[in-house]
């Protein structure tokens, strides 16, 4: 099983830009797919991005498509979520995740880390 530690969160103002990091450690890192997801206080965690084991495929929810760049280093055993033009709706702790399947579906998931805090000021 792959564990995973998130870091790069923090305060920042609307527009601004913030990258994350997800260090893997175990093995098998590069078979795994990884996605990035989001919980907002009172709210269920959500979809934001996924990238195939290669990185050749990703896909986006829709309210960060076109405003973050999910990426990976299989060499560093690391992904990596680019956070551009941000707003205060994507404030939340972010998380990263593996799963073997191409698939959106929180469920699927079946390695987190422990999340890092966004927070985006107005």
């Amino acid at each position: 099983q792959v564990q995973l530690v998130e870091s790069g969160g923090g305060l920042v103002q609307a527009g601004g830009s913030l990258m994350l990091s997800c260090a893997a450690s175990g093995r098998s890192f590069s078979s795994n797919v990884m996605g990035w997801f989001r919980q907002a206080p009172g709210k269920e965690r959500e979809f934001v991005a996924r990238i195939s084991w290669n990185g050749g495929n990703s896909y986006y929810a829709d309210y960060v498509k076109g405003r973050f760049t999910i990426a990976r280093d299989n060499a560093k055993n690391t992904v990596y979520l680019q956070m551009n033009i941000l707003k205060p709706e994507d404030t939340a702790v972010y998380y990263c995740a593996a799963t073997f399947k191409m698939t959106i579906n929180v469920d699927a998931y079946r390695a987190w880390g422990q999340g890092t805090q966004v927070t985006v000021s107005s």
